[in-house]
């Protein structure tokens, strides 16, 4: 009796220390935010090659389980130490020559757009400008139209186009002579660009010696973390953990190879359609729209302005040819080619997708926008089966019963181990 009060003391003493530190962390955390996003921005610059690291290497494992499935056939044993590193090999040589190939592919004709671009863009503005101008003084009642309700950037408008647009023009004229005489100052941010290079490339490289080895030790490591949960959690609880971990596993891996497929595709349609219609820069066109289609839902959107605005220089006609044929290629991904290729991975309804993109978005930039929408699928998930936990431990398993059969009927007709999950 004793010793059950003495360990009940022990108890509150270590959950009052525990609640005093955790109290003091968020103390430190609330009251110094600069210094901790500094200590946060240094610890990830330190772990940017274990980040790139991560990503080869579960961007190559599928395709490095299937290489030692090949080679356990062709040398009648599994787990050999030749085909695990064989397998590790050939997957990270057939991502740097898919890497190579398409960089080969794309780069020439992407700096010939771009180029090309370059040489017939002033000429283009100065058509636009001189086409408005003359559609205003051929129009001048739209002029007078715009004066009686108070539109008062007309006046901007012309004002600009008579005189603003040289103005500008003068002052970056008058910008690029002082960079030009400001040579020191152009050598170094030159050097500092090159040396953000190559960090990126250093890091890129220990992040791929790195991911040999994490594939390597992919098992142990995976035995290692199922010990660790095990030994922590109880069993009821770790095998949940470890079910949602495959879960979001499939989630991610399904997600991502799906979308990657799907961009192509739609990447090589638009080039094609690009090519057929007369566009100019159909490669620089194609790859925006099929690098911006890995965003799900906001993508197409942010791929096909800034495309419909360079036709919108080339020729009025062409930009509006452009986004009947995008309005068109996306009905025909959302509906066909997508669906074919993705499924229903996520299972997320259109308000949570857009949830997502808007959250991680905001939070993490592009990268959050194309991580979000799996993320959310596995918080999603986890916050249902919490729920319905919850909800069969307070005796109310009928309340999840009634909800299917309101919003989800067709949960209602999988067998009770699907349901359950």
């Amino acid at each position: 009796m004793k010793n059950q009060k003495n360990e009940r003391y022990v108890k509150l003493i270590f959950t009052g220390c525990a609640i005093a530190l955790f109290t003091l962390l968020c103390y430190f955390l609330l009251s110094n935010p600069k210094g901790v996003q500094q200590a946060f921005g240094v610890i990830g610059k330190i772990l940017k090659p274990f980040m790139y690291c991560a990503v080869i290497a579960y961007l190559v494992t599928p395709l490095c389980r299937k290489l030692e499935g090949l080679f356990a056939r062709l040398f009648k044993r599994e787990n050999t130490r030749a085909g695990r590193v064989l397998s590790i090999v050939l997957s990270l040589l057939i991502l740097v020559l898919i890497v190579l190939s398409v960089i080969l592919l794309i780069v020439p004709n992407l700096v010939k757009s771009v180029q090309q671009l370059g040489r017939v863009l002033p000429e283009q503005l100065e058509q636009a400008r001189a086409a408005l101008a003359k559609l205003l003084e051929d129009h001048p009642e739209w002029g007078k139209w715009l004066e009686g309700v108070g539109v008062d950037w007309y006046i901007r408008v012309i004002e600009f186009l008579k005189s603003g647009l040289p103005s500008v023009t003068r002052s970056l004229m008058n910008q690029l002579r002082l960079r030009i005489a400001a040579l020191p100052n152009f050598t170094r941010s030159l050097l500092t660009g090159a040396a953000s290079v190559a960090e990126v490339v250093s890091n890129l490289m220990l992040g791929v010696i790195i991911a040999i080895y994490l594939l390597a030790r992919r098992r142990q490591l995976a035995a290692q973390a199922r010990l660790l949960l095990h030994g922590l959690l109880k069993p009821a609880w770790a095998d949940w953990v470890e079910k949602e971990a495959k879960f979001a596993d499939r989630m991610f891996n399904g997600f991502f190879m799906g979308k990657l497929l799907d961009s192509a595709i739609v990447g090589v349609l638009c080039y094609i359609g690009c090519l057929l219609m007369g566009f100019g820069s159909p490669e620089l066109i194609a790859v925006i729209v099929g690098i911006t289609n890995i965003i799900p839902f906001f993508g197409p959107y942010m791929g096909a302005i800034p495309c419909a605005l360079l036709l919108l220089l080339e020729n009025p006609m062409h930009c509006l040819m452009f986004l009947v044929f995008i309005i068109l290629l996306q009905q025909l991904d959302g509906n066909i080619i997508g669906p074919r290729i993705l499924g229903n991975t996520t299972g997320l309804s259109g308000l949570w997708v857009m949830f997502a993109i808007l959250l991680f978005g905001g939070l993490w930039g592009i990268g959050g926008m194309i991580v979000g929408v799996p993320l959310m699928a596995v918080l999603y998930d986890v916050i249902r089966q919490l729920t319905h936990h919850g909800l069969r431990s307070n005796g109310q398993a009928a309340m999840i019963d009634q909800y299917n059969a309101e919003f989800h009927p067709e949960e209602e007709k999988k067998p009770a181990k699907q349901k359950t999950r």
